[in-house]
């Protein structure tokens, strides 16, 4: 027979968001000592198997936990338990420094470093800094702006320089591929970058990513092509770099669905290809491996060829303008 206490608790049970059990299973976790700080809380795609609930579930149940102000994410490793000191400081709502642009500019990478941009919200910046959503509209008219302000932040970071040892009027070659360089470490620092700037057709006025145009353009400039030629040399560049940079984005949330590798990934899948690749069809594909052994593939040489390959296009079509001279 069921007592009226159970029954109550069941019926509080259903009434109960997944979001909110979800949650109330990690803040368990973190009470028992399960999970201590610093140490890495489930992640939204993680909690999206092992619950069986959408990403937005799963984004709700850690937004809250950062609000109760348990949880913090930490840029390149992910949502992290924070020590009690900072939890009772969140729980009553005290942000250290005050609120400004530069702050939630700085709290917005972070989450997209993490998490990805799909997962930023303006609501969850509030709560990772402990303050009402309506607080940021103060400082950023929306998201689209503050996306916009990660950006500029991130080409801000270092500046893009010249390459090392200096280079001649002439050395346009040695400038693109320190530029192209410099712009693929931005990427692989911001994976979210490439979503942020995906639009090639409507640029927006944006100083600092301008600044990277124009330094690329001055290299170009007095070579003998034309101001169409130049712009698109530049945005040749850009396209393959933004292009890896998205596949970057897709190689981290394997490695979190996964939690795999890509050599650990390839190994288990290896028994599956030697099948596929002993019913035939494949005779240059399979002379390729066997002649390289183990082929090692990853984005950086991807990078490095792909960039070589378009400036030697770009050698020839130089050469041919001095021709013409």
């Amino acid at each position: 027979m069921t007592t009226p206490s159970a029954r109550s608790a069941s019926a509080i049970d259903r009434k109960t968001t997944p979001s909110a059990r979800i949650a109330d299973d990690i803040r368990h976790r973190i009470s028992r000592g399960d999970l201590s700080p610093g140490d890495k809380v489930p992640s939204t795609r993680r909690i999206t198997r092992e619950w069986g609930v959408a990403m937005a579930t799963a984004s709700k149940a850690l937004a809250s936990l950062a609000q109760e102000g348990l949880v913090r994410a930490v840029p390149g490793v992910g949502t992290v338990v924070v020590d009690a000191t900072a939890a009772s400081a969140s729980h009553h709502g005290r942000t250290p420094g005050g609120l400004s642009r530069a702050r939630i500019v700085r709290t917005a990478i972070a989450i997209a470093d993490t998490e990805g941009l799909a997962m930023l919200t303006m609501r969850r910046v509030a709560t990772d800094l402990g303050v009402s959503t309506m607080a940021l509209y103060r400082h950023v008219p929306g998201k689209a702006d503050l996306v916009h302000l990660m950006s500029e932040a991130a080409f801000a970071e270092r500046p893009l320089g010249e390459p090392h040892g200096g280079v001649g009027a002439q050395d346009w070659r040695r400038r693109l591929t320190h530029a192209a360089q410099w712009l693929w470490q931005i990427y692989e620092r911001h994976p979210w970058m490439a979503q942020a700037m995906a639009s090639f057709t409507r640029p927006t006025a944006a100083p600092e990513a301008m600044r990277y145009t124009e330094w690329v353009l001055r290299a170009l400039n007095g070579h003998g092509l034309t101001s169409y030629e130049m712009l698109h040399t530049h945005l040749t560049l850009f396209g393959h770099i933004q292009g890896l940079a998205a596949a970057t984005e897709v190689e981290n949330r394997a490695r979190q669905d996964t939690g795999m590798t890509p050599e650990e990934w390839m190994a288990s899948h290896e028994p599956r290809a030697e099948v596929v690749q002993s019913a035939g069809g494949y005779p240059t594909l399979g002379r390729l491996f066997e002649e390289e052994g183990e082929f090692a593939l990853d984005l950086d040489t991807l990078f490095a060829f792909g960039v070589e390959r378009i400036l030697d296009g770009v050698q020839v079509l130089i050469s041919r303008k001095e021709r013409a001279r």
